[in-house]
Formats: C-alpha cells, sequence, structure tokens
C-alpha cells in the first residue's frame, strides 16, 4: 500500500469534512444575526442557540484546519525492518483471526479511507489502541487490550 496515496486521500477527506463545516458555520452565523431570529420573549433562544451551533462549528473547523496542517507536513518515509512503531506509521495488525491496517497521526482520529481496497484507519498516540503501539516492531505478538477484552496480536508490518 502506497503511503503516500494514503495521505492524499487522507488530506481529500479532511478538506472535504472542512468545506462542510465552513457551509454550516456560515449557515449558523447567518441564522444566529439575521433579523428574525431576535428574541420575541425571554423564552425565545433560537438566534442564541445559532450562535452556540455557530460556536462549535468554528471550533470543529479550527480543528479540521491544524488536522490539514499536520498532515501536509508528516513524512510519509518508509519504516525499515525493526523500526519501531511512531507517528507516520502504517500498521498491519492480525487481530482475532482478521487482518486491519492502521495509520498513525498526530490528529484526525477515528478517519476511515479506502486505499487499494483496503479500509485504513487513523489512529493517534493518544488512543487505547495506538498507545499500545508506539515502540512495538514488526513481528511482535503483543497481548492488546481492546473494548475489555485482551487478545493476542501480531504485527503483521509496518511500512
Amino acid at each position: 500500500m502506497n503511503k503516500q496515496a494514503l495521505l492524499k486521500k487522507i488530506i481529500a477527506k479532511l478538506t472535504g469534512e472542512l468545506e462542510v463545516y465552513l457551509r454550516a458555520a456560515q449557515a449558523s452565523r447567518d441564522e444566529a444575526t439575521h433579523e428574525q431570529s431576535r428574541a420575541e420573549s425571554k423564552y425565545d433562544t433560537r438566534g442564541l442557540e445559532a450562535s452556540y451551533l455557530a460556536r462549535g462549528q468554528s471550533k470543529q473547523i479550527a480543528e479540521l484546519s491544524n488536522a490539514l496542517s499536520d498532515f501536509q507536513k508528516l513524512s510519509t518515509r518508509p519504516f525499515l525492518p525493526g523500526a519501531p512503531i511512531e507517528l507516520g506509521a502504517l500498521v498491519e495488525l492480525e487481530l482475532g483471526g482478521e487482518t486491519s491496517f492502521y495509520f498513525l497521526a498526530p490528529r484526525a482520529g477515528g478517519t476511515e479511507v479506502l486505499v487499494s481496497k483496503r479500509e485504513v484507519l487513523v489512529i493517534t498516540p493518544e488512543s487505547p489502541l495506538g498507545r499500545q503501539l508506539v515502540g512495538l516492531k514488526q513481528g511482535d505478538r503483543p497481548k492488546l487490550t481492546l473494548g475489555g477484552r485482551t487478545q493476542q496480536a501480531h504485527l503483521v508490518s509496518i511500512r
């Protein structure tokens, strides 16, 4: 699997999400400041609710912008045999008889993309799985605890 293609897919997905949030935040700001959103009584909170929504969307926009910046700077260097898992690693993990791909990144955990007909999940070093994988090497067979269950895993490859 090509890590450069993976990064491009992640960046494209985050860019799409950012565009959606930008449009939604603008609509919420317009709603909050529209003349018809002015409170007609002390119980009318439409304008206030729209402003809260716009503020939350603005925070999400900032987070996505920072994530995009981080991904654009992220190295796609290959991991040599024996190299430990760290940021930028594409990990092929066998767990419970299934093989999954994870990309360790500084942000945007939970983002999923399809590359070469394989689903790749972005995880961060702070995530439960990420904390357990950082520092491990190809061929390691760690016992991973996920969702309260401990399972034997196999690190098939680190790219």
